[in-house]
């Protein structure tokens, strides 16, 4: 009888074993399986992106940290203005457009898809040492048109007032002459190509006058922005609609043309919830909720 209760008594460790061993394999196989998928997922490549110079600040602090966040990706950003940004986005020589601007009914209807991936308000910039402080849109666009060409005709210094804008096909241009009513009518003593040359014109000249992005103004030192209509320039403001000038920053694409998996992933990531301090730290309104 001890003979027979022994050998059970092995018997059953034996069975123990083999079931330990069976669930050690089976764990082993599950985590591989983990492993590999992780692997699968893993994004790879680049992400280029194309088009508006306002949004630069934007853009890199987005790209920089989705390349944190993905190790294996690269984003680039080539600040060629919103309505190069739009053309390459339609035809296909980046992943994302980018423009600081509204898209046209007519870029639509070719297909094009806009997401606003946040609002900045366009910051009226006058040199340090003016004493104008404050304009409404009218005296503004009066200013650009002609209308109103000396300084002392709205509170400052006498003194020639010298415009400074934006090319033709910039975003910010195209804003600030839709919202203060100047298409094809402003009188411009300077035709800059970048938001930064029109900050260091208005710099050097006491007796000039600009527009650019608040997210490239706030910080910079011999330029002042002006309150509009005793509004002033601020992510608070531009949020609540109460600053007049301010126009969104737009992620193009193309309908019916498949992003790559780290592109649809990048954009995905600028604009969610996980984008809205670094778009708040650029100095930007990010609007995702």
């Amino acid at each position: 009888m001890k003979k027979v209760f022994v050998t059970l008594l092995s018997l059953t460790m034996v069975m123990s074993l083999l079931a330990g061993c069976g669930s050690n394999e089976a764990a082993t196989d599950d985590t591989a399986s983990e492993d590999n998928q992780d692997a699968q997922t893993e994004l790879s490549g680049s992400v280029s992106t194309n088009g508006s110079t306002s949004m630069e600040s934007v853009i890199g602090a987005l790209g920089e940290q989705f390349m944190m966040d993905n190790q294996g990706v690269t984003v680039t950003y080539d600040a060629t203005g919103s309505g190069t940004g739009i053309e390459a986005a339609k035809n296909g020589t980046c992943d994302i457009g980018l423009s600081s601007r509204a898209l046209k009914d007519e870029e639509t209807a070719a297909g094009l898809v806009g997401t606003t991936v946040a609002l900045d308000g366009i910051a009226i910039i006058v040199n340090a040492d003016s004493k104008v402080a404050d304009l409404t849109v009218d005296q503004i666009a009066q200013i650009f048109t002609g209308a109103i060409t000396d300084w002392s005709e709205v509170g400052g210094d006498a003194g020639t007032i010298s415009c400074i804008g934006r090319e033709a096909g910039s975003g910010t241009r195209d804003g600030f002459e839709s919202i203060t009513g100047t298409e094809d009518t402003c009188v411009l003593a300077q035709e800059l190509t970048s938001t930064g040359a029109v900050i260091e014109a208005v710099k050097g000249n006491p007796n000039a006058i600009g527009y650019a992005s608040l997210s490239a103004v706030e910080g910079q030192e011999g330029i002042k922005a002006l309150t509009v209509g005793g509004v002033a320039c601020t992510e608070e403001t531009v949020l609540d609609g109460s600053y007049e000038i301010q126009r969104p920053f737009v992620l193009v694409t193309k309908e019916g043309t498949e992003l790559s998996a780290q592109a649809q992933a990048f954009f995905d990531f600028a604009t969610s919830t996980a984008a809205n301090d670094l778009i708040k730290n650029a100095g930007a309104v990010p609007v995702a909720q």
